[in-house]
This record gives C-alpha cells, sequence and structure tokens, in this order.
C-alpha cells in the first residue's frame, strides 16, 4: 500500500465525543450517527488501511490497490450498513474479491484491523458489535472455499 492517509484531530475527537452518548436516546439514534458521520467513518477506515498495511497477514491483497477508491469504497460500505445516507457504488463482494485465494484466516484479520481502528478511536463495544455484526455477512461472499 503506498500514500499516506492522515486523520483530522478534530475528526477524531468528533467520533470520540458522539458516541459516547448513554441511554435510550443513543439507542433511537442510527448506528451511523452513534459513530460520528461519514467523516468520522472516514477516520476509522484511514486508521484500519494503515492497519492493514502493516498488517503482513494480509497485506499483500491490497499491493495493487487504488487506495483512494478503496477508502471511498470501505467508507461508503460502512456508511450504507450502518444506516447513514450513503449509496455504495462498487462491484458486489463475490466478483470484487474472485479468485483472489482469500481465506477466513485473511477475512478475520481485517476484522481484527478494523476493530484495532475503532478502539483507537474508543467506539464503544456494543457499536463495534453491531458493526461486525452488519458487515459479517460479506465474508460468504468474499472467502473462497
Amino acid at each position: 500500500m503506498s500514500g499516506r492517509l492522515v486523520l483530522s484531530a478534530a475528526v477524531a475527537a468528533g467520533l470520540a465525543c458522539s458516541v459516547s452518548i448513554n441511554g435510550a436516546a443513543a439507542q433511537s439514534r442510527s448506528l451511523y450517527e452513534r459513530l460520528g458521520g461519514y467523516h468520522a467513518i472516514l477516520a476509522v477506515v484511514d486508521q484500519t488501511i494503515k492497519n492493514v498495511a502493516a498488517d503482513r497477514r494480509i497485506n499483500r491483497f491490497f499491493a495493487g490497490a487504488n487506495i483512494p477508491r478503496l477508502r471511498r469504497m470501505l467508507a461508503d460500505q460502512i456508511c450504507v450498513a450502518s444506516g447513514g445516507p450513503c449509496v455504495y457504488v462498487g462491484r458486489d463482494m463475490k466478483s470484487a474479491h474472485a479468485g483472489m485465494g482469500i481465506r477466513s484466516r485473511h477475512f478475520n484479520a481485517l476484522v481484527d484491523d478494523l476493530g484495532r481502528a475503532l478502539k483507537t478511536f474508543k467506539v464503544p463495544r456494543p457499536e463495534q458489535r453491531e458493526l461486525v455484526a452488519l458487515l459479517g455477512p460479506t465474508k460468504r461472499d468474499i472467502v473462497e472455499r
């Protein structure tokens, strides 16, 4: 992976503040809102990409990737999955990952890298679990048996 993605301190602070809401008001808000909106999601995606770049278990899968496009596609997927106003215009997961030889251990490594990014921004465990539960079903289309 090449290129350096810089996180805005203001975005990071906004993410930390937006997910610290407790009580019924937090439960009535969408996950997208509880994550802090699109800019906060971009911050998590940026950190996830950094984690992946340093992760020898999976970084080879991203060696030739168009990082700005990958960043946008991942953020849009998370936005849509979490109830945000985005539209995902990328390919379906099955065709996008066909022939790459991705195994469960590789998928799990990416989830681990995402989890570390979420922890970096102090996203509460319930929101972390909710997001992973929403994205988890893509595993069947990404992993080749």
